[in-house]
């Protein structure tokens, strides 16, 4: 299913205790902006979007017959994972380069690109939560990311993060099983969660009273189609290993940690 902000990925009738978004999932910039040729440049690299994360997302939604949201516009126009009133919500410059399209934008413009980018694709992971929570069960809302191995002079080491801000827990127990699945794993970095770096993930964990975390991925170990396929499986056998509890919820169950948080 493909709508201008979003693609469903996976079946939305499945009963797996597992929810996916990728919010960086696609560059693309609709016909409607012109882009500079300084534009372009910057639309290929993360500032543009997350490499690696759409091609994980979409295996993973193989491996374990689920849904997934993923994005289908760039993070240039507006970014899924901001709130509207950050400043980073629409960039008007990347490292001291400006974005031809984000030039004094009127409130007018700034509304628009809200109604038909960012709201379609946060309605749309409440409707495939909502739909999945009438089939009973605990669900884990997976936000899928990537990351740069390197940014500016920081070498980051790890290859996955495991940010959270409430799932204490359950975050440490998926590093756990990331670790012995090879992974060099880190809690809360190269973001940290509790600074208030997974919007989207929170924002529709606690409206829909779910466990939530972000998972970012180096992008030099997802770079081919066969890192992908490596990463997804080994990935899919972690996310078995947390076993979340697949109980009947009760129907006041809304937003606070759930039983599987134990």
């Amino acid at each position: 299913m493909l709508h201008p902000a979003y693609e469903i990925v996976g079946d939305r009738g499945h009963t797996r205790p597992l929810v996916v978004t990728c919010e960086h999932a696609s560059n693309r910039l609709p016909d409607e902006f012109e882009a500079s040729d300084s534009d372009r440049s910057w639309l290929d690299t993360h500032w543009g979007w997350d490499p690696g994360a759409a091609a994980v997302t979409r295996a993973l939604i193989e491996h374990k017959n689920c849904v997934a949201v993923l994005s289908r516009f760039s993070r240039l126009i507006c970014d899924p994972n901001r709130h509207v009133e950050e400043s980073d919500w629409i960039l008007p410059e990347v490292e001291g380069q400006a974005i031809s399209f984000n030039q004094k934008l009127s409130e007018k413009e700034r509304t628009r690109r809200r109604a038909r980018y960012h709201e379609p694709f946060h309605d749309e992971i409440d409707a495939c939560l909502e739909e999945r929570l009438e089939r009973s069960g605990d669900v884990l809302l997976l936000s899928v990311h990537s990351f740069t191995p390197v940014f500016g002079d920081e070498v980051r080491p790890m290859e996955m993060g495991v940010l959270f801000d409430r799932f204490d827990r359950v975050a440490n127990r998926f590093a756990l099983h990331l670790r012995e699945q090879g992974f060099v794993t880190a809690l809360n970095e190269p973001y940290s969660g509790k600074e208030g770096a997974i919007y989207s993930a929170g924002r529709h964990g606690c409206r829909h009273g779910v466990i939530y975390l972000e998972l970012e991925i180096r992008q030099d170990i997802i770079a081919s189609p066969a890192q992908v396929a490596d990463v997804a499986l080994r990935l899919a056998t972690a996310i078995d290993a947390l076993q979340i509890r697949s109980t009947v919820r009760p129907e006041s169950s809304l937003p606070g940690p759930s039983a599987a948080e134990s």
